[in-house]
């Protein structure tokens, strides 16, 4: 490990022979280096707190930046959740880095980060010295400073990735920064922060010309209700007011070559017949063509941003579910309707949907994590290829390391004479699912890692291993880093799983139920009659906890559906136990606030402590129940039990709304 000495020796060395720096070094850290010795003068083994703005101050520039921080606080949020556990901190700086707003993990414990995480720090280079934040703002592009790239020897224990937010005139708004440090960096997390700016843009453009008429295009039509589309704003005369950054790439042009012109310059559609196509073909998206240059787009346009896009995606509110063209893919069919969890997902999914990305899934049984890793199979270019799914709970230790990796003929007593190829080769070339993975026996995730790591599989009794070209989506209902902890589980192997991490919610918490239900309920579609079901029902079905989450809604459905003596539902066909749970309905809202504040004094205080946890962890509930060395499933009993209610941030009994 270097010292504070050997680190300002390296950078002076750096700066005066960039050619022949003792260690190679990006030209982007070296033009910093080189700003921070001759233009501001810091040395690096300099040891001062960071400067914080006046409060007075960090509140103008807030107020002045409330349109961005409205626009990335959800994104910032789920980017958080993506790396949960791996000691980041998620922040937001504006134009100048002064800090605005961060989610921090309680595992980030670097001294110099606690320092910095205040609101109106500032993470210049002027005062930070090379550093994300503070570079990207100068490099104006996604930017990675690793450990001692950093030009404070304070700040060398980090790993910052930092991209700006662009405003549509190209200038630089604000800066969205992963930093942690550098030992639990996870993979591809540069990608996953410029992903999160892309979206945080999307927002922040619909929001800003509001009222006006969009066209979302992309040349793939799977892409068209992404990030990665393009936008133009129109005016009533069809003219380009706006456009953002993918618009731009898409076209291959700058902003000042489309602004103002009509869109008829750059497409073969007006924005009316635009829409009268989509109409007509009952499908979101329409084929269009290059005015200029001949070449294929897809496109919808929406004449409001308010009432036909859907929140996170830019998705028109529509029944549509495919066409030929793939304008729905089936990950995007997921969302039933308004639920903030599923959006983040599914957003979250289809922008790493054609990325080398592993995806862990988290949720109880029964939250539809297959069905979530089946969906982006099918959505992904791999849809044609084989999706394999292997559950290792389910298979005797005995026999999973040879379901997994297959075996040669006679390689041990009971095999096959002509062998056997393992799930994993079985893959090949499209998406292995490995649910439960925090089931699997210790002894192979070694061999696992092993595979994941070097692309290559080697039958049990062959000394010969075959390459493989596979998609992992891993998925599990433990808390992994409390197996590990427990030294159940391996710590390298979850960082090799964790590429990007999404949490599945249970199907009491879910605010699209009862599209769900309804959804469902038409699955269970026969022949023979239009289902439907009465409101009582309705709201008995939508009322009740779930407790097997959606593979128990989807049976009980499947069972009604059966034995209906109508094909009106009503709540005579309820299933006795719903009925009974039905009949047994906890206390309305008043009534429980009254229960909590009737609390014996040792629950009471028990209660308050654990609301202190839960606010510091911002209500997470992995980082509380690693905190308090509990299992996630014991943490949501005990909250059950103190009377504390999750889904909208319950406050100590009696405590005023302060909005």
């Amino acid at each position: 490990m270097l010292t504070q000495e050997h680190h300002r020796s390296r950078i002076q060395s750096a700066v005066e022979r960039i050619s022949s720096a003792p260690v190679a070094v990006p030209n982007h850290i070296t033009d910093s280096w080189m700003r921070c010795m001759r233009d501001y003068q810091l040395d690096p083994a300099i040891m001062i707190e960071p400067y914080i703005v006046e409060k007075a101050e960090l509140q103008e520039r807030q107020h002045r930046l409330s349109h961005v921080l409205s626009a990335a606080k959800a994104e910032m949020t789920n980017l958080f959740q993506q790396i949960a556990g791996s000691g980041y901190a998620i922040m937001l700086t504006d134009a100048d880095g002064v800090l605005m707003n961060y989610f921090g993990d309680l595992g980030f414990t670097h001294a110099a980060s606690k320092t910095g995480m205040m609101p109106g720090a500032v993470w210049s280079e002027r005062y930070q010295g090379t550093n994300g934040m503070g570079t990207a703002l100068l490099e104006k592009r996604p930017t990675m400073v690793q450990q001692y790239d950093h030009f404070l020897f304070r700040n060398t224990g980090l790993t910052c990735a930092a991209a700006p937010v662009f405003d549509t005139t190209g200038e630089v708004l604000a800066v969205l920064d992963a930093s942690g440090e550098t030992h639990l960096a996870p993979k591809h997390v540069l990608d996953l922060v410029n992903m999160s700016v892309h979206t945080i843009e999307n927002r922040i453009f619909m929001k800003s010309f509001e009222g006006q008429r969009f066209m979302h295009f992309h040349s793939r039509p799977e892409f068209v209700g992404t990030v990665n589309a393009g936008i133009l704003a129109l005016d009533e005369d069809d003219r380009i007011v706006a456009a953002t950054r993918h618009a731009l790439l898409q076209l291959g042009v700058k902003s000042c070559e489309l602004l103002h012109h009509p869109l008829e310059e750059f497409f073969n559609v007006s924005f009316d017949s635009l829409s009268r196509e989509t109409s007509k073909l009952a499908r979101p998206v329409a084929p269009i063509f290059d005015a200029r240059f001949g070449r294929r787009f897809y496109a919808y346009g929406v004449a409001t941003a308010k009432n036909c896009v859907m929140p996170c995606s830019g998705l028109p509110a529509t029944g549509c579910d495919a066409d030929e063209h793939g304008c729905r893919t089936p990950l995007e069919r997921l969302r039933y309707g308004p639920e903030p969890t599923m959006s983040r997902n599914i957003d979250a999914a289809s922008r790493v949907l054609e990325r080398d990305v592993p995806i862990l899934l988290y949720g109880e049984t029964g939250t539809g994590k297959e069905m979530f890793a089946k969906a982006l199979h099918q959505s992904s270019q791999r849809a044609s290829q084989p999706f394999v799914a292997i559950n290792c709970a389910s298979i005797p230790e005995s026999l999973i390391e040879s379901e997994l990796f297959g075996y040669k003929s006679g390689a041990f007593t009971g095999a096959s004479k002509e062998g056997q190829r393992g799930k994993i080769f079985q893959a090949n070339g499209g998406t292995l699912f490995l649910d439960e993975i925090g089931d699997m026996p210790f002894a192979l995730q070694a061999r696992l890692l092993r595979v994941l790591e070097e692309r290559e599989v080697a039958p049990l009794g062959s000394e010969m291993p075959v390459r493989i070209d596979i998609r992992l989506i891993s998925a599990t209902h433990c808390d992994l880093l409390e197996k590990i902890e427990r030294r159940e589980f391996r710590e390298d192997l979850y960082y090799r799983l964790q590429g990007l991490t999404l949490t599945m919610p249970p199907l009491r918490e879910r605010g699209d139920r009862r599209e769900l239900i309804g959804h469902l309920l038409r699955s269970e579609q026969t022949d023979c009659g239009e289902l439907s079901m009465t409101p009582e029902l309705m709201d008995a079905l939508d009322q009740y906890r779930w407790p097997g989450n959606v593979r128990q809604l989807r049976n009980v459905l499947r069972t009604m559906v059966a034995l209906r003596r109508a094909d009106l539902l009503t709540l005579a066909d309820l299933p006795p136990d719903i009925l009974r749970a039905r009949q047994a309905q906890p206390a309305p809202p008043q009534e429980a606030m009254q229960q909590e504040c009737q609390l014996n004094p040792l629950k009471s205080a028990e209660r308050e402590a654990l609301l202190q946890v839960l606010k510091r962890a911002r209500w997470n509930i992995s980082t509380v129940a690693r905190e308090l060395g509990v299992g996630r499933n014991t943490l949501y009993r005990k909250l059950e039990r103190l009377n504390i209610d999750l889904s909208d941030g319950k406050k100590p009994c009696g405590e005023a709304d302060s909005r």
